[in-house]
């Protein structure tokens, strides 16, 4: 059986599901903003991969600051985790006023025989 068919009863199930994440410059008005960002600029995450609208950029130190998180914010965590209910990190440099947004716009479902080579071990 191929990894993009449908498992059968006698298969174990291998999906596991990860929320899409949206990152966004939130830029207060009449703030100097210092690491190149404008208003509204963004990337999305969609499983490992990072999407960046055409044109536009986004500061490798921003990008340093929120990437520790995006793996946890992926995953589903209990109502009253701080991973669930904080969304906005801190620009990196302390003379910024920007903050990077973090909002899950989605669930995906994935299989472990296709993200990893590690064989799962049932208990």
């Amino acid at each position: 059986m191929t990894s993009t068919s449908q498992h059968t009863l006698d298969e174990p199930d291998d999906t596991f599901e990860l929320y899409d994440l949206r990152v966004e410059v939130i830029c207060p008005a009449h703030e100097r903003i210092l690491c190149g960002a404008k208003p509204g600029d963004h990337f999305t995450l969609q499983g490992e991969l990072l999407h960046l609208p055409p044109n536009q950029g986004f500061s490798i130190y921003s990008l340093g600051a929120v990437l520790p998180l995006l793996a946890a914010k992926q995953r589903v965590t209990a109502a009253n985790d701080w991973m669930t209910t904080d969304a906005e990190i801190a620009c990196p440099d302390p003379n910024c006023k920007s903050r990077l947004r973090i909002t899950r716009t989605g669930v995906r479902t994935f299989r472990h025989g296709e993200t990893t080579v590690v064989q799962l071990t049932r208990k």
